[in-house]
């Protein structure tokens, strides 16, 4: 295969860590996919309300901000590879309980608790990984590492919501969050088999200077802030995910494995889009590309709304999360070339609670404004405001689109 198409391997075969915690990482995923649609579709079951599903990811959101933080305090401090195999053991007993519930009742409150939770420690586990990447690869394998982490975590999306709609349909909820219990098993096997990963330097001691010294660096860096605005707005007006219950039963009359078919359907784009992504370390103009993938990502989200055939829905959000990777790849690799290591846990901390907390404002926006105005309205309204976000970020912070690396990849230039 064409390293010019077809995604970059080279880090794999240079990186023996780089394998153990992808390798490791691939089949947890999967199971916490499975979760992802085992919760929502719970939820709108026992309530029958989109507004009850947005509501679950946003009782996340304060455990993943506080924990994320305390988390990234400690990649800074602590050996990594320690801190992921802690996080690892948590989320599996989350997942154990989240099989309890269902098999004693299940009750509606269980499922928030725990919800609230395990987004907190997947806060810690995600903040600890962003932060090792760098450490295992050289800075020219940036770009191709982060393409790789995205077909795992995509490849993921793709089969484990998929995958979650046929076992809930064959062997209940209790069943799917057994087999997720189960998936972490490989991942504390494989972080047990990588080298130590103390931070350089020793580390830094967790203290409120440090998270004071992280957000510091944060306001003294304008790039880091407009791409991390630019997908805050992205997720939280142009990400319909707590609607697609709605949609899948509603708008499209199917049940549940036509529900699983639309969480894994911008994975699959996302996929696609990250194995053939062997370009993407030609680019140059990172900043450009961000802006010209997110506007991909709003105008296949407002045509949503207009189609109410299974087929063209799926096809639209496959688009979509196309755009997204393109997008997520050159905003990991201008943040990971920025950001220097005595910092990577706490910055990462900031970066995880944005990458996985708009998300979760976004299933309350899109619930409350789908109970107030329609599911197919609330797309539209979405996908515009996303649009409309992304121009006053580029207008607000210009050097976003003269972002650029040198000839050889290596020193970022720009704002």
């Amino acid at each position: 295969m064409s390293p010019r198409v077809f995604a970059d391997l080279s880090p794999l075969r240079r990186s023996r860590d780089l394998r153990l915690l992808i390798t490791g990482q691939s089949i947890s995923l999967i199971g916490s996919q499975i979760t992802l649609v085992a919760v929502p579709y719970q939820v709108f079951t026992l309530t029958g309300s989109s507004l009850a599903v947005g509501l679950v990811s946003l009782v996340e959101l304060a455990p993943l901000i506080v924990l994320s933080l305390i988390g990234g305090a400690y990649a800074d401090a602590i050996d990594r590879r320690r801190v992921l195999f802690i996080t690892q053991v948590l989320l599996a007993v989350m997942s154990a309980a989240l099989a309890v519930n269902a098999f004693a009742g299940p009750a509606l409150w269980p499922l928030f608790v725990i919800a609230a939770f395990a987004g907190g420690l997947a806060g810690v586990d995600s903040t600890t990984r962003r932060a090792l990447i760098p450490a295992l690869v050289p800075p020219s394998d940036l770009p191709a590492t982060a393409a790789l982490n995205a077909i795992l975590l995509r490849s993921a999306q793709v089969i484990g919501p998929a995958l979650g709609g046929v076992i809930i349909a064959t062997i209940g909820l209790g069943g799917a969050y057994l087999i997720d219990f189960a998936s972490f098993a490989a991942a504390l096997v494989a972080v047990a088999l990588m080298r130590p990963q103390p931070p350089q330097g020793g580390g830094t001691p967790v203290s409120w200077a440090g998270f004071r010294e992280g957000i510091g660096f944060l306001r003294r860096t304008p790039i880091l802030q407009g791409i991390m605005l630019i997908d805050i707005n992205a997720m939280v007006f142009g990400m319909p995910r707590a609607l697609f219950p709605a949609i899948g039963t509603e708008v499209l009359g199917g049940g549940a494995g036509v529900v699983g078919l639309l969480y894994s359907a911008p994975a699959a784009g996302a996929f696609i889009g990250a194995l053939s992504s062997g370009w993407v370390g030609r680019v140059r103009r990172q900043g450009w590309a961000v802006v010209i993938a997110v506007s991909g990502w709003g105008a296949a989200i407002c045509a949503v709304a207009f189609v109410e055939s299974l087929a063209g829905v799926l096809v639209l959000l496959a688009v979509a999360g196309f755009a997204d990777i393109i997008s997520e790849v050159f905003r990991a690799t201008i943040s990971q070339a920025v950001v220097p290591d005595s910092l990577r846990g706490r910055l990462s901390a900031l970066f995880i609670i944005q990458v996985t907390g708009a998300p979760r404002l976004g299933d309350l926006e899109s619930g409350v404004v789908g109970a107030l105005i329609g599911t197919q309205l609330a797309v539209l309204t979405g996908g515009l405001a996303c649009l409309a976000g992304l121009a006053a970020i580029v207008m607000w912070r210009p050097g976003i689109t003269r972002w650029r690396v040198d000839a050889l990849g290596r020193l970022p230039q720009g704002e």
